[in-house]
């Protein structure tokens, strides 16, 4: 009969050892190992718990103590030997503690599962990467600030359909892309509250007959509190969805900036330049200047969209509690967390390095009638029923165009064809600026109610 390895904690039920292929295909620690850190703190409250209910003695928890501050040490420094052969992250960890210390090692598992000690290390791991994640979106954020103080008078077509709207400020535009970022951090402060329970205590899936304290351990590790339910604690990965979600959600705003970065830089617009460190020339054609961090960020937003399918689908079919299949939730969410850090570490420096172009933005604003509702409110101000207006307008935009003029540049007379209505005062509510200053309410793009927009933010992230 085989014997098995004495260093795979499991052995003694089996009569031949693991295939070698069988070991690479399921073994986990090349990237479950960045979990370790985690899993020595939860190791350690553990091991508390377990010397205050008197399941372990002091000298046991001063060793293992001891044994898990080294073995810290030696990750950080980068001289812990990670083995493929003991599968995880767990099993590295404790088997190089058991080394260190001895039985004391061994005993540090009592009462707890590889099931509910791998789902508190993810949680431990996404609060801290949350944390981290909501700091990124407020140097963001203050980058957006940063940019639209000083744009709160530089004007620029607002679009519906990507055809020319109603003038906007271009800082009012960048705040747009403030708001989506703080609903973001809401979505995150939110997701937060469920990832912050802890399931250690839940062991296997039913729980432990020793004398364990599990809301101590919660305690100890700063959760709000317990998971209730030992079956769902073990098998729950709804908050691995909602922070993949609520990360897909800001890829997603962040793709449609890029998206409007791209055009706004290229020839045909011309509204901004990015910085030279962010982008890149062609092989062939010397005269390129490509913008790959916007289009690359559009590019990875499909791959985080594809991580929060990937653990959906990983979840669906699953029964009660844990199964196998959740080994394969730690590489989508460490890749979506990867991907999202270091793109709003980037995009926080890619807008500091925009230069703007205001008089390509004007250019554009007046290219394409964008006061034209400004003259249908005038007219209704006037006592003209919205849709009489409405077609008036329309008229006098048909007939500006077949002259090749703006609204402002027709006669007097000529717009009052449209309209007897209408008097010398329309041209102060033709202009740019006027249509501008005319939106002077909260949420409006006047630049008094953008600059006082931008104070509040300010404001925000200043508490």
């Amino acid at each position: 009969m085989a014997t098995m390895q004495d260093n795979q904690t499991w052995s003694g039920r089996f009569n031949e050892p693991v295939a070698e292929l069988v070991k690479r295909y399921t073994a986990s620690v090349d990237f479950d190992k960045r979990l370790a850190l985690f899993d020595i703190q939860g190791s350690l409250a553990h091991a508390q718990m377990l010397a205050t209910c008197n399941i372990i003695s002091a000298q046991d928890l001063k060793d293992i103590q001891r044994g898990l501050s080294q073995i810290e040490n030696e990750i950080i420094s980068g001289d812990f030997d990670w083995q493929l052969d003991l599968e995880d992250v767990h099993l590295n960890i404790e088997k190089r503690l058991t080394t260190l210390v001895g039985d004391a090692g061994k005993r540090l598992h009592t009462g707890r599962s590889r099931n509910d000690q791998v789902a508190t290390d993810i949680r431990l791991y996404l609060r801290s990467e949350i944390d981290n994640i909501v700091g990124l979106l407020k140097e963001l954020q203050t980058s957006l600030l940063d940019l639209a103080q000083h744009h709160t008078h530089t004007i620029m077509p607002g679009f519906t359909h990507l055809q020319v709207a109603q003038p906007v400020s271009f800082a009012h535009h960048l705040m747009a892309y403030f708001e989506m970022c703080q609903r973001d951090i809401g979505r995150f402060g939110d997701a937060r509250k469920r990832v912050n329970r802890l399931p250690l205590g839940a062991a296997a899936l039913a729980g432990t007959s020793y004398p364990i304290k599990r809301e101590y351990v919660a305690e100890l590790l700063d959760f709000d509190g317990v998971c209730e339910n030992s079956l769902d604690a073990v098998s729950d990965r709804d908050f691995a969805i909602e922070f993949t979600a609520s990360s897909a959600l800001v890829m997603t705003h962040l793709s449609r900036l890029s998206e409007e970065l791209i055009l706004w830089m290229n020839p045909r617009f011309g509204f901004i330049d990015i910085a030279d460190r962010f982008c890149t020339g062609s092989s062939i054609m010397p005269q390129k200047k490509n913008p790959d961090v916007p289009e690359l960020v559009r590019g990875k937003t499909g791959r985080v969209n594809g991580n929060l399918v990937a653990l959906l689908t990983l979840m669906k079919g699953q029964p009660l509690a844990y199964n196998k299949d959740n080994q394969e939730d730690k590489e989508p969410l460490f890749d979506t967390v990867d991907t999202l850090t270091l793109t709003l570490r980037i995009y926080a420096d890619m807008m500091r390095g925009i230069t703007v172009k205001p008089e390509a933005m004007r250019r554009a604003a007046l290219q394409g009638y964008a006061t034209a509702t400004d003259l249908a409110d005038y007219l209704v101000k006037k006592g003209l029923p919205f849709r009489d207006a409405h077609e008036a307008v329309a008229l006098a935009v048909r007939h500006a165009e077949q002259k090749g003029c703006d609204l402002a540049e027709l006669k007097l007379d000529e717009l009052q064809q449209f309209s007897a209505l209408i008097a010398d005062d329309i041209y102060g509510v033709l202009t740019l600026e006027g249509s501008l200053a005319a939106r002077n309410h909260t949420g409006g793009t006047a630049p008094n109610q953008v600059e006082a927009a931008i104070a509040r933010a300010r404001k925000l992230l200043a508490s």
